[in-house]
């Protein structure tokens, strides 16, 4: 049952719709998602049964500007992204195209399908895309700060406020490690959370949402967030192939040097891979603990076997590799079992 509060946003909203449009005050308004963030989203159906997309992101919570911005210079740049037909920031409400219901996770199937993979292979062209058009200069640089509050949050939350256990005594040799190779990398626009569940089926087209947080940042980050995403769990075969293709492909346009080779090219994914799970551990569990968000915790098992599959190729990373396996993943099973939780581990 929504609250106090809630009710008095989506009566505001609708207000603030029905005023725009010209419509009844009890105009046809429903919720069309949520999601991880304080966002909601509502669907408004106007007079000539066409459909809007209404944002709520309360503006002590969320900073929708940014979104905005971007969107305007996507679109501007000829990228799929949702038209945005008016704004009220002071309020945090955003008219926006609809795009439907589909998101590209609801299509995927079988990782290991046609259909999974074919889409992967579309999703990976919109990256390039993606890189070569966005402009640039006006997001944010991914820099070393924020690379390391990132990683920051896999101590504090994952470890010390869900486990309470203390990190290895090589994590500040890997905290820096990671940061150093993620500078190191050639610089493109970065959605930054390039998961199935942000991009849209809509007209037999790909399109991109949540894209509020993007930064100009690591070239490998996009890929990886979709070949290590929420979803699948990919052979290395097949994951280290569309990286070569990508690299070939980033080569062609300019966007990476040709003399980055394939085990280069590979490092520098696997190790923003590692990153971004170190990361999502450390976010599912503030989602869990702090927010009282339900389901994240069955998914800490799976972003593991991510983080695993980052680091094993790669000797350097053995020490870490070996407190995964005997401190850190039993520790994780033991609390999972204690709050009867199934995790998510393929």
């Amino acid at each position: 049952m929504p609250n106090a509060g809630d009710t008095s946003r989506l009566d505001a909203l609708r207000d603030w719709a029905s005023t725009r449009h010209h419509l009844r005050r009890d105009a046809r308004l429903e919720l069309a998602a949520g999601d991880a963030s304080f966002r909601r989203y509502s669907r408004l159906w106007l007079d000539d049964s066409r459909t809007r997309i209404l944002m709520d992101a309360p503006p002590e919570k969320e900073n929708s500007q940014p979104f905005v911005a971007i969107a305007e210079a996507w679109r501007n740049a000829g990228l799929p992204v949702p038209a945005v037909y008016a704004t009220h920031l002071a309020a945090g409400f955003i008219e926006l195209e609809d795009l439907g219901d589909t998101p590209l996770h609801l299509s995927l199937g079988e990782c290991q399908g046609a259909a999974s993979l074919a889409w992967h292979e579309r999703a990976l062209g919109l990256i390039e895309t993606l890189q070569n058009r966005a402009p640039r200069d006006t997001l944010p640089v991914y820099d070393s700060s924020l690379l390391a509050r990132e990683l920051d949050l896999f101590p504090e939350w994952c470890l010390e406020r869900l486990l309470s256990i203390a990190p290895p005594a090589c994590w500040q040799d890997l905290h820096q490690r990671l940061i150093d190779l993620a500078l190191g990398q050639p610089m493109a626009a970065v959605h930054r959370d390039f998961d199935a569940m942000n991009l849209m089926l809509h007209d037999d087209r790909l399109w991109l949402i949540d894209f509020q947080d993007a930064v100009h940042g690591p070239i490998t980050y996009d890929p990886i967030s979709l070949l290590r995403g929420r979803y699948c769990r990919f052979p290395r075969e097949r994951y280290a192939a569309w990286l070569e293709a990508f690299r070939r492909q980033a080569i062609a346009d300019g966007r990476l040097k040709a003399n980055v080779d394939s085990d280069e090219f590979l490092h520098m994914a696997d190790t923003m891979a590692a990153q971004r799970a170190l990361k999502v551990l450390g976010i599912f569990c503030r989602l869990t603990l702090r927010d009282d968000k339900a389901g994240y915790l069955a998914r800490l098992p799976h972003f593991l076997n991510h983080l695993r599959d980052s680091l094993a190729p790669w000797e350097e990373f053995d020490e870490f590799l070996g407190w995964l396996d005997t401190a850190f993943a039993p520790a994780l099973e033991r609390e999972l079992a204690r709050r009867g939780i199934s995790g998510e581990g393929a």
